[in-house]
This record gives structure tokens, sequence and C-alpha cells, in this order.
């Protein structure tokens, strides 16, 4: 079955991205999240496009992801571990992934992270795993983080995180690649640190936003794709939720570098496309457009 990125000619290098990988609750998202908004970076979050990417897979007819929709939300998640794994694309969206940085603006510099960024997929990237790492939680670690987002122990999605779990570090493993094991005890801030200093030449190198007018625009880009994840996530038929009663965190679009305030707005509430300079800007309490 041939999808979206599926082959594998000779690409050219993504110097301008930073990838970080990882299993499901091991704080990619929010590490990456801090790092762009502090330094003026393009955040690329593989959640946003989880709905996008099974789009593109039914469009060329994988199994997987037909039966994936067809499947009641309780049967979807009693299947067996192999058919889970099938069943969450994991190996065919990080290709897709790769096609979306590729099609970004080369500047500023792209944070890229999401569980589906193997070192499989960032080693057919010339020079990619050069700005790579890894967050590698222990079990302790994300069945605590798991248990914040309400899943129930026997959960199908738990069985799913933890077998994803395994064939990350087997990767990481036979590639070599970097990590950064993660026990939980200290705090994101120190986290967040210690993947700045394994990106820190690319950091300095750039480019990075330096106004806050280009801050913001990435913010909206950001935003942005949220509401796109929930828009095609709400078009299912067998969606549970509707945009007026969902409400995300959106990043205050301020522009500011030490802004880390959120606003949360039904998706219905955030601006409208096209996002242009007459488009309002998502606004923390006090805070100004730049």
């Amino acid at each position: 079955m041939s999808l979206p990125g599926s082959a594998h000619p000779p690409q050219p290098p993504l110097p301008h991205v930073l990838w970080i990988g990882g299993p499901p609750a091991a704080g990619k998202t929010t590490v990456a999240r801090l790092i762009a908004r502090r330094h003026g970076l393009r955040w690329y979050n593989a959640d946003a496009h989880t709905w996008e990417h099974r789009d593109r897979a039914i469009a060329a007819g994988h199994p997987a992801a037909i039966r994936f929709e067809a499947l009641s939300r309780a049967e979807r998640w009693s299947v067996p571990e192999a058919e889970l794994i099938a069943m969450s694309l994991h190996h065919e969206r990080g290709r897709m992934i790769v096609d979306d940085l590729r099609a970004l603006p080369p500047a500023p510099l792209i944070i890229a992270e999401g569980t589906p960024i193997t070192p499989a997929v960032v080693a057919t990237v010339p020079g990619g795993p050069a700005s790579s790492v890894w967050l590698q939680p222990s079990a302790e670690m994300q069945r605590a983080r798991l248990r914040e987002r309400g899943l129930p122990a026997g959960a199908g999605q738990l069985t799913l995180y933890r077998s994803l779990v395994g064939e990350i570090e087997a990767e990481v493993a036979e590639y070599g690649a970097r990590r950064l094991v993660l026990d939980g005890a200290g705090e994101v801030e120190e986290t967040v640190e210690a993947v700045e200093k394994i990106f820190a030449e690319a950091l300095s190198a750039g480019p990075v936003a330096e106004t806050a007018g280009e801050r913001a625009r990435l913010l909206r880009y950001a935003n942005r794709a949220a509401v796109a994840q929930y828009e095609a996530f709400f078009a299912r038929p067998w969606s549970p939720g509707d945009a007026r009663t969902s409400v995300h965190a959106f990043a205050c679009e301020c522009g500011r570098t030490d802004c880390r305030d959120d606003l949360d707005l039904a998706i219905a509430d955030f601006p409208a496309p096209p996002d242009d300079a007459a488009s309002p800007p998502v606004l923390a309490p006090g805070h100004r457009a730049p």
C-alpha cells in the first residue's frame, strides 16, 4: 500500500528542523511549545495533524486506517495489540510528517515533536539526527501522566502507548540516537533547559523570529493547527464533540518572548480565517497585540 511520503528517494536536508520524539506522555509537547515561544520558532505539533494524516491514509486506501474509522470507539480499542499499532498509523505518519515539514517555510527554525517522529524516520533526512533528541520517561512517570489524562487501567489506549514505548526504545538503541531519560522527579523547566542545551548550536545560528509581530504569526500558525485538528475530528460521523462546546487552551498571541499565558476558548470562538492583519489576535487578559 503506497501512502503519501511512503517512498524513500534521495531527499534534501532539513537543517532548519529540530526534532523531538518519544512515547506518549513523555512531555514532548510541553517542552517544544515552551522552547518555540521562548526562542521564536515555528512549533510543529504532530498531534495537531493526526486526523489530516488519517484522511490522507484513507484516500490512499490504507486498510488499517479504513478499519479504524469503521469500528465503534469501543471496538477499536479492544483489538489485539498488533492491530492497535497498525491502526495508529505510527510508522506511516512519520513519513507524512517529513512531507509536512518540507512544505513549510525554511525560516524560522521549526521545532517538530511527536510520537511518530522516530530515529528511523529522522535517519531518512540527511543531517536530521544532528538536531534530534528522544525523551524517554520512566514507566512510573508515564503511568502517572496517563492517569492524569483520565485513562483507566487496562484501557486500549494504555496498551497502545506502552507498546510504543518498547518500539521507540528499540529504535533509539538501534540507531544510537540521543535520548534524555526522565524520571518525573525534576521540574518541566529542567527538561526544557536540557533540551535547549542539546539544540544550543542550532538555536544560536537561527534563523528565529525577531519581532513580536513575527512571533505572533507563528503562534497563530500553531493555534490554527489546533483548530484544524478539532474540526477534522468533529467531521467524523462517530465524533461525540462539536465546535461550540469543546474548549482548547490557545497560546496568547501577544508575541512577547516572556509570555507563557494561554486562553481557554471554544473552538467555534476562535477567529475565522484568513489569518491576516485584519484577524483579531487571541490575547490573555491584560496583554496587547504586537
